[in-house]
């Protein structure tokens, strides 16, 4: 415990001592009451946990990505066999696997939240749990409405991966050290979108496509054992509330942290304050939400190609469903080159431009690593689209979609690093709604993609989304670089 010599710090007593009104300490008794940490080296602080500790907990949080990533795209080969089993039309078997991401809209403006109040190991854990349940649901249905509505509530609890990794990843790792926790801890999500198609076109094709939906129940009910066991509690405000409810227990005085006042000690208050926090900052703070509309065109995109890049093989190039999924590995080529590289680019950029300007620091400096993004994704996509518009060898399709995924990682990386230092004490709430639009988007995009397709082919439909991103992406990193301190002054401070 150390004693903090700050005059503005809140200042409350026991609870008991609260309700009565009896108890009225002075500055200085107070001052010796207020629970900080013990300077930078306390051992209790996740920043300086063991690196094989912080490691496991990142590692574990990695495999609940790959769980997240692998549901929403593992459907695809098997969406014809749906399509047929349930006797619905392409729109709607297009929503078996969209509803899933409109989850991602709504479940962490609520998760994010309560990791901000109770914790990140109760709310990811509670989370695991809650799409064990719905997922395990789904692969019972027997109507399509049964197979939406499980879809979408197994989505929420998926969706913890969004509200919960980046914030412990913030309470861990430093922010020299946080683009290669990052590298680490997106690298095995990312073969998600590779592994999902691959592991449901066998699955499907030899067990049926119910399994899709109970090996993935299996194995997230794996990793909910393991985080029982080994998952660490992160946030600082709740490591402090613990110390300080461990003091008044062995002492019987009032010691209390600076996130503790008389109101903040009623749940109700609490929970509505917390809960309302990530829309708040979505409509009062300019910079979420640029970077929220950015996002929202860049996962858009990606979905549209994730949900057709299976059906491109099957119907175009006469391939079994099992054989579709294997292409799915270009996009994770893309994505770990660039989850590697960016991370190692990203430190770099911040070590250098902080030494340039005096060892000072500014969420702007993980801005230059969307220049590359901006430059790929439109490159990815018509290369993409016009060599599977023309039928070309099968290896033209899978580079322009490699390159596709490069762009894409680049940009979500920076984007999110920003977000990470621009909100630092609320990440967890503030990635929640700057990803709000982007999952949306995610929904939506798939929907509208068959009918594109059909209008347009894949050269014109690629194309189309390219030139779009180009008008929205060139100029974004640059506006973003030039006025990004600007539009975070210009948001309002009460969260």
């Amino acid at each position: 415990m150390a004693t903090q010599q700050n005059k503005k710090a809140p200042v409350t007593q026991d609870k008991n001592e609260l309700e009565s009104g009896s108890v009225q300490p002075d500055q200085s008794e107070a001052e010796s009451l207020l629970v900080t940490w013990d300077g930078s080296s306390d051992p209790g602080h996740p920043y300086n946990w063991s690196r094989p500790r912080k490691w496991a907990i990142t590692l574990l949080l990695s495999g609940g990505g790959l769980v997240t990533l692998m549901s929403g795209s593992m459907l695809a080969p098997a969406l014809k066999t749906i399509s047929h089993d349930l006797h619905t039309e392409a729109e709607e078997t297009q929503i078996f696997l969209s509803i899933f991401v409109l989850a991602f809209a709504f479940g962490p403006m609520v998760l994010s939240p309560l990791a901000e109040v109770f914790g990140r190991r109760p709310t990811w854990i509670a989370s695991g749990c809650f799409y064990i349940l719905w997922n395990t649901v789904a692969g019972f249905s027997k109507s399509s409405g049964l197979l939406i509505a499980s879809r979408l509530l197994s989505g929420l609890g998926a969706s913890a991966e969004f509200a919960v990794t980046n914030p412990v990843l913030s309470d861990m790792w430093r922010a020299e050290e946080r683009g290669t926790s990052f590298a680490i801890s997106t690298f095995v999500p990312l073969l998600g979108p590779a592994l999902g198609p691959i592991i449901g076109g066998a699955v499907t094709q030899t067990v049926g496509w119910r399994w899709t939906f109970w090996v993935l129940s299996i194995f997230d009910g794996i990793l909910v054992v393991i985080a029982l066991i080994g998952f660490d509690e992160t946030y600082e405000v709740v490591l402090l509330e613990r110390r300080a409810a461990r003091l008044r227990m062995e002492t019987g005085r009032a010691y209390f942290t600076e996130h503790m006042t008389a109101s903040e000690r009623r749940l109700c208050p609490v929970l509505l304050r917390a809960l309302s926090r990530p829309f708040r900052l979505l409509f009062t703070q300019p910079i979420l939400q640029v970077v929220a509309i950015f996002l929202a065109y860049n996962f858009g995109i990606l979905y549209i190609v994730l949900s057709t890049f299976a059906s491109l093989w099957i119907e175009r190039y006469g391939q079994s469903e099992w054989e579709s999924g294997l292409h799915y590995f270009a996009i994770v080529i893309g994505y770990t080159i660039a989850a590697q590289g960016g991370a190692i680019l990203m430190d770099r950029l911040w070590g250098y431009l902080k030494k340039r300007a005096g060892n000072d620091t500014a969420p702007e400096y993980r801005i230059p690593l969307m220049l590359p993004g901006a430059i790929l994704i439109p490159l990815g996509l018509f290369l993409y689209g016009w060599s599977a518009d023309r039928h070309t060898a099968w290896i033209v399709p899978d580079i322009g979609i490699a390159i596709f995924g490069c762009g894409i990682i680049l940009n979500t990386q920076a984007l999110q690093a920003y977000v990470m230092d621009a909100f630092r004490k609320y990440v967890a709430s503030a990635s929640a709604a700057s990803q709000f639009l982007r999952s949306i988007a995610g929904f939506a995009f798939p929907i509208f993609a068959p009918a594109m397709y059909q209008k347009l082919d894949y050269g014109w439909g690629n194309s189309l989304l390219a030139l779009v991103f180009i008008v929205l992406g060139w100029p974004a990193p640059f506006l973003l670089w030039r006025y990004g301190a600007t539009l975070r002054a210009k948001g309002t401070p009460q969260w």
